[in-house]
């Protein structure tokens, strides 16, 4: 019966691609082509696709596929496949900032206008920008609530980089281990003891979206070097206790998402006071 279930959700998410691609290709692009000059339609066609029709479609296929999944994963603000969760750290917002400060990581800005184009600007020109912003993934049901990064060699296109979620200590104790624990919404209050679950990352360069060619950063597939550079960062200073790997996730079918590579591990270190 679970395999029925399955074969009936990839039938279907399969179907919805075929109807995406009809949408695209005979309708979008035909009518574009009947009114612009070739090369415009050609232009408004990728623009619908990527950043209007694919990103709706693949949410609604991710549902479908993952209904009942505890995720593994982050997502972007459009519902894609987003960074892989590796990491988590024990302890309060002053202990997080204070532990990746004595590493030589700079906390990222906020994601608004001004920081944006300061981004766009360093990104174009590659001139330094320490603490450029990060575009938002979701977990609990919000954006990241801090983000901390490297930069590697002086360069706003290469950048090790982490983005926590906070989640109250009451809550993990009820809840680790079940569905419900990944649809908390509530953010810990400042100076709680909180468990910072992350995804971190390493960025290389400049690429686009596979699955709906937006522009973004190029990372690294593979995400458990990341996790094991910070934990060791923070254990070579004394900035966390002993790392123990979680994986509440052993039973699903793929360790590859969003094409990232990872064992499924979660590695998790409380925080030195």
């Amino acid at each position: 019966m679970w395999l029925l279930r399955r074969l009936w959700r990839h039938i279907v998410v399969f179907l919805i691609g075929v109807v995406t691609v009809w949408l695209i290709v005979f309708v979008v692009f035909q009518v574009t082509d009947n009114t612009l000059p070739w090369i415009l339609a050609v232009a408004v066609t990728y623009g619908l696709a990527a950043y209007v029709i694919l990103p709706r479609v693949i949410r609604m296929s991710l549902k479908v596929l993952h209904r009942q999944h505890v995720p593994e994963y982050t997502t972007t603000g459009d519902g894609l496949p987003g960074d892989p969760v590796n990491i988590a750290l024990v302890g309060t917002l002053p202990q997080l900032r204070a532990a990746f400060t004595a590493i030589g990581w700079t906390e990222a800005d906020r994601l608004n206008l001004a920081s944006s184009w300061r981004m766009v600007r360093a990104f174009a020109l590659n001139k330094p920008y320490p603490s450029a912003p990060f575009s938002t993934l979701f977990l609990f049901g919000r954006g990241q609530d801090i983000g901390f990064q490297m930069a590697i060699d002086n360069s706003p296109r290469k950048r090790h980089h982490v983005r926590f979620w906070g989640i109250s200590q009451t809550a993990v104790q009820e809840t680790l281990g079940t569905p419900g624990f990944w649809l908390n919404t509530d953010r810990p209050a400042d100076g709680e003891q909180a468990l910072w679950v992350g995804a971190a990352t390493r960025d290389t360069g400049f690429s686009l979206t596979w699955l709906t060619f937006q522009i973004t950063h190029r990372t690294a597939a593979d995400t458990n070097s990341e996790r094991d550079l910070i934990l060791s960062e923070l254990r070579s200073k004394q900035l966390v206790g002993e790392v123990t790997s979680y994986n509440e996730r052993g039973e699903l079918p793929s360790k590859r998402v969003n094409r990232y590579i990872f064992d499924g591990d979660v590695g998790v270190a409380t925080l030195s006071s």
